[in-house]
């Protein structure tokens, strides 16, 4: 771990991603616990999960209240149309945000899986044919930290495909507890983290024993294949990922945040102070990093953009 924010350069490679002239500048603080972020129409939008509301953050505005009663919402991203999706712990449920001015209007999405409730949907990303895949580990229902203390009504901890019409699908049922979740630039390949180490609801310890890696399957369809562990993460555990428009993996950990290539090998990292849990790329260009980490929110510019982004654009644009 790190006092002051910074880089570990692993590989020149490294370097040419981000300004590593400029450290890493907080643009947010005071939370008990950041996730999920996304960018929105102008603004970062980020949870601060224990304390159980939605923030968002502007140049001009600074920070603010976007959402008072968030359910404990964890992971967001945004639809095909630019609707945010988000994973709520306290709701147990998937749900759709009508429109960053109207946050608290929210339809469900996914909520039962063989007629018993989610445990608590975490993170969630949303493929290019509109089909929304997303991890279901326990940490809403564990204790009152992060969601309303409650038994598993689920055989296990999975991952699930919601399609458009409206058919939620189990595709991973091998995890201990699956976490953040990204596609590569093809979309042919899904990276899945597994934080199965973390043990209890307030991160009081970590048994190196027990998954705290990264695995990549193959896509066909709604139909996963393969698995193969693509990196184990160390300090820590992986949390939340992105994939940039090359295919490279940048994953949370305890000391910040981990890049590495798209054949798993660790090149460099941005360092931080505390434990972090996610990140995403925004900004007017796309090629801002803001990374939420403990109490406080990060950002830094890049010369990086996100895959889903990038894949997005390119087949509008092909279709205009």
């Amino acid at each position: 771990m790190t006092d002051t924010p910074g880089y570990e350069i692993i590989d020149p490679l490294f370097a040419t991603f981000l300004d590593t002239d400029t450290p890493p500048e907080v643009i947010a603080e005071g939370c008990t616990w950041t996730e999920g972020p996304v960018w929105v129409n102008g603004g970062l939008y980020f949870n601060d999960i224990p304390n159980k509301r939605m923030m968002r953050w502007t140049e001009a505005g600074g920070v603010t209240t976007a959402l008072a009663n968030s359910e404990f919402a964890n992971g967001n991203t945004l639809d095909l149309s630019g609707q945010m999706v988000s994973c709520e712990h306290g709701g147990r449920r998937v749900v759709r945000r009508a429109t960053p001015e109207d946050l608290d209007t929210a339809l469900p999405l996914a909520t039962h899986h063989g007629g018993s409730r989610l445990n608590s949907p975490n993170d969630v990303v949303v493929r290019s044919d509109g089909s929304i895949w997303f991890t279901d580990p326990p940490y809403g229902i564990n204790s009152d930290i992060e969601g309303y203390p409650a038994e598993p009504e689920q055989p296990g901890c999975h991952v699930y495909c919601l399609t458009t019409d409206g058919t939620l699908t189990t595709v991973a049922t091998d995890f201990d507890k699956p976490n953040g979740l990204a596609f590569s630039p093809d979309e042919a390949k899904l990276y899945v983290a597994d934080s199965g180490a973390i043990r209890g609801a307030s991160f009081p310890g970590i048994d190196y024993n027990l998954p705290h890696h990264i695995r990549v399957f193959d896509v066909d369809g709604t139909t996963l294949t393969g698995g193969a562990v693509f990196a184990e993460i160390y300090p820590g555990v992986p949390d939340g990922l992105r994939v940039d428009h090359e295919g490279y993996v940048w994953t949370s950990a305890l000391d910040g945040i981990h890049c590495l290539t798209p054949g798993g090998r660790l090149i460099g990292k941005i360092t931080l102070p505390a434990q972090t849990s996610n990140l995403c790329f925004g900004g007017d260009d796309g090629q801002t990093l803001f990374i939420t980490s403990s109490d406080r929110v990060y950002r830094l510019r890049s010369h990086r953009r996100d895959a889903a982004h990038v894949l997005r654009q390119t087949r509008k644009e092909h279709r205009q």
